[in-house]
């Protein structure tokens, strides 16, 4: 994950991404204070504090539950259920990651501080990133567009 974070901030900071990285579903022996099951916490990321833990009802927790990959093209559109960790940010790409089983251990989470900055082809490229980087497998699903 952290190689991962770092070839990925390299590759899109320039093109308008303010951070990138990975949550994963808090375990029960680990959970930062939060209800085992219902947070994720922050794994690897760049380049600027993140919140930990997040509960499950925002961007990320939603692409967790659902196993898809979300496409926020202005964060006003989550209304209360966005988790403004930097209130800068304004779009937001998230994508789950899934074991071979299809079990959701966690999501990679984009933002940037640019309405419309991702669409539904960066969510492809980055699932297809992520399928090389072993870090999921393929999934059927098209994004979700919000």
């Amino acid at each position: 994950m952290r190689s991962a974070a770092d070839a990925l901030w390299e590759a899109l900071h320039p093109l308008g991404v303010s951070w990138i990285g990975f949550y994963e579903i808090a375990p029960e022996n680990n959970t930062h204070g939060a209800e085992p099951g219902n947070a994720m916490i922050l794994g690897p990321h760049r380049d600027k504090p993140a919140c930990s833990p997040i509960g499950l009802h925002g961007a990320c927790g939603r692409s967790w539950r659902q196993c898809r990959a979300m496409v926020v093209t202005d964060v006003a559109n989550l209304g209360e259920d966005y988790v403004a960790c930097d209130p800068r940010d304004r779009a937001e790409l998230v994508l789950p990651c899934l074991d071979a089983d299809g079990s959701c251990w966690g999501v990679l989470d984009a933002d940037s501080y640019e309405p419309r900055c991702f669409d539904l082809e960066d969510a492809r490229h980055l699932g297809r990133f992520l399928v090389a980087a072993g870090l999921t497998h393929e999934v059927d699903r098209d994004p979700l567009l919000i």
